[in-house]
């Protein structure tokens, strides 16, 4: 069948740039790639209590049957959904077959025409792409930085009706905070609305992991949290934490929500099982931690900080500029047992190219300081 030349163009543009993406299979190496950060997706016995929890519950076992609003909402989900509130301190939470889902359809249908939206210019595409469906305006903020919030804010804000202020807790790319407690005394000084996407730190900040937001004790002066399961917790779905009044909107005016089958038992049970698993207190949540320091204090003793994006989350980014020596460096990596990809454009911008390297509970200290000696033979070759 004859392919159109405007999307062949784009792959050549794409291919010139050595960027063309392509599916690898699962490999059995040390993984220092995913975003399993505890070890959750590989987990036997989570696997059997969520079986068993459905098996409990009245209702489908294979699939929701249909959306939400029809025969989809099966009791479990309901309930579900209380769990996850209850855990994060909120009125409420409404589930979403995954994080790009819940982004999309929150900023789809909240923000409103005559409204404002000011997000870190690193916040996920799946908040961009929900940005672009909306008909607020828009503009992006240097990335954590405060002052340029306080400018923008005192530039446009008293000339549209609401104003959103748009981070992520931890940036997937980066690995970094942005300075939350000071977006929060900024948005709640000139009446602005904070949404934080927290999917990268559920599971890895707060004494159950609970997240950066609930561990700083913010959860009061955040309009809404989307976290998402298919990180920490090791499964899949993601949910918006807010008030009663915020869900209650969502399930009229949210299209990806509205408009999808719900997600199935097995995934649903599986949600709650994780939350249980964090509050029975794990082992590997402390030794998750533990790994994040010995890797910071790794990377000192080398001397090869410098090369790393500053970060206390389980994503530590290597800035290497080029597509050719950062792919070539991961292939260095690859073949010694380490599994990292490297970040190209247009994920990250071109010249901001970078290893990315997960931590995860199930990794040993000797692992790591392997993986960055050999970083070190690299950067001083």
């Amino acid at each position: 069948m004859k392919w159109p030349d405007s999307l062949q163009k784009k792959e050549n543009e794409r291919l010139e740039i050595q960027a063309w993406r392509v599916l690898d299979t699962y490999k059995s190496s040390i993984d220092f790639y995913s975003n399993d950060y505890l070890g959750l997706a590989h987990n036997i016995e989570l696997f059997e209590q969520s079986s068993k929890l459905v098996n409990q519950h009245a209702g489908p076992i294979n699939g929701a049957t249909g959306s939400r609003l029809l025969s989809g909402n099966y009791p479990l989900l309901a309930e579900t959904e209380q769990f996850i509130a209850q855990f994060h301190q909120t009125e409420s939470a409404l589930l979403f077959n995954s994080g790009y889902d819940a982004n999309v359809g929150f900023f789809q249908a909240v923000p409103q025409k005559g409204d404002l939206i000011l997000y870190d210019e690193n916040c996920h595409a799946s908040i961009r792409d929900g940005i672009r469906q909306c008909f607020a305006k828009h503009f992006k903020i240097r990335h954590n930085e405060t002052e340029h919030l306080k400018e923008l804010l005192d530039r446009f804000s008293s000339s549209y009706n609401t104003v959103y202020v748009v981070t992520e807790s931890v940036f997937s790319m980066d690995g970094d905070c942005p300075p939350i407690e000071d977006w929060v005394k900024t948005t709640t000084a000139y009446g602005a609305y904070l949404v934080v996407d927290e999917a990268h730190a559920l599971g890895v900040f707060g004494e159950k992991g609970e997240g950066l937001i609930q561990y700083l004790g913010l959860t009061n002066e955040v309009f809404a949290r989307i976290v998402t399961f298919g990180k920490g917790l090791g499964c899949h779905g993601a949910a918006i934490l807010g008030s009663k009044k915020l869900k209650d909107y969502l399930v009229n005016f949210a299209r990806s929500f509205i408009y999808t089958t719900a997600m199935t038992p097995h995934s649903c049970a599986s949600i709650q099982m994780a939350y249980k698993w964090l509050l029975a207190e794990p082992t590997e949540l402390k030794t998750l931690r533990n790994r994040i320091q010995w890797f910071n204090q790794e990377k000192r003793r080398l001397g090869i900080s410098a090369l790393f994006i500053y970060s206390k989350s389980s994503i530590h980014c290597a800035i290497i500029p080029g597509v050719e020596k950062v792919k070539k460096w991961a292939t260095i990596l690859n073949e010694n047992g380490f599994l990292i990809k490297p970040i190209l454009s247009p994920t990250v911008p071109a010249g901001q190219e970078r290893l990315r390297i997960c931590l995860h509970s199930y990794q040993s200290e000797q692992e790591i300081s392997a993986l960055l000696g050999l970083l070190h033979d690299l950067v001083y070759a």
